[in-house]
């Protein structure tokens, strides 16, 4: 499809801005937490929770449980069923964290078995390939956006921003010294467990168009990528939105024009992007040994 084509039909142009609001949506969301994550050296909880989405997936998609016809409309409630899935392990994975199960044990038992329960669903049901790659990878048409799938985006997407605005300075606090914030009457485990859940959330409503696999790509590359270039958390909360916004853009347009799929293609843009930031930090980290 090529630039002429995406804007000249006015219903093609309305499917992309859907899309386009739904991607810039959840990929400021991740951004900013992804930011948190990464300094808590707990980014990793974005495989688990994408990849037992994937078992949640599974088991609306090919069961279709939640779909329910309502005078002569079928309405879905798959995406709430995923939602409260993931949130609920999401809690499980700081429970066991906190038990002698540490960090990455936790989050690796769920991002297996997730992956190995949604194949098996997959296969015992028949489904063919094309649903478990679309389910991994995200959808190769953006036509599969509806406008309920907008709706509850939006709404979702601004509820995290507003919670992370909020608590902007406790999440703060709990990223860099969580000992120091439990001395000052702040709840480490609270706000951890706010930011798990926010990320819950996020993983979710951004997995029809990224992917299982991918979506956690969204969390971690802009987040490197800032820290590369800022010193500040709030620098490196900022540079890391628009940075994300950019390589969602930019990959969105590529996956369109070349009928890619969009999840792979938005990381690859991401992946080449920390590369470019890592190469520019470490030739000015030489200029400044070199000068001194």
């Amino acid at each position: 499809m090529s630039f002429t084509q995406m804007f000249a039909d006015p219903m093609i142009s309305e499917i992309i801005i859907k899309a386009i609001l739904v991607g810039f949506m959840v990929s400021l969301c991740s951004s900013l937490l992804g930011v948190s994550l990464v300094l808590k050296r707990f980014s990793m909880i974005g495989d688990g929770l994408s990849h037992f989405g994937f078992f949640a997936v599974a088991i609306a998609t090919t069961t279709k449980a939640f779909d329910i016809i309502l005078n002569g409309k079928q309405i879905s409630f798959a995406l709430e069923f995923e939602m409260a899935v993931v949130v609920l392990v999401a809690i499980i994975i700081l429970r066991i964290n906190n038990s002698k199960t540490k960090g990455d044990a936790a989050i690796a038992i769920f991002s297996t078995a997730g992956i190995a329960l949604g194949s098996i669903i997959y296969n015992v049901t028949g489904n063919n390939t094309m649903d478990v790659c679309t389910s991994l990878f995200g959808s190769t048409s953006i036509f599969t956006i509806s406008n309920t799938d907008l709706v509850f985006t939006m709404i979702i997407s601004l509820l995290v921003l507003a919670m992370f605005v909020v608590f902007y300075s406790r999440i703060f606090a709990v990223t860099f010294d969580p000992e120091f914030s439990k001395a000052t009457g702040t709840s480490a485990n609270f706000y951890n467990t706010l930011i798990a859940i926010l990320t819950a959330v996020t993983i979710v409503i951004g997995m029809k168009m990224m992917g299982a696999i991918m979506i956690s790509g969204l969390i971690i590359f802009p987040a490197l990528s800032a820290m590369r270039v800022c010193k500040s958390f709030k620098g490196v909360v900022l540079t890391s939105a628009v940075f994300s916004v950019i390589c969602f853009l930019i990959g969105f347009f590529i996956a369109c024009r070349f009928s890619f799929q969009t999840g792979p293609t938005v990381v690859t843009i991401d992946v080449g992007a920390f590369l470019i930031f890592l190469l520019i930090s470490k030739l000015k980290a030489r200029k400044k040994v070199e000068s001194i």
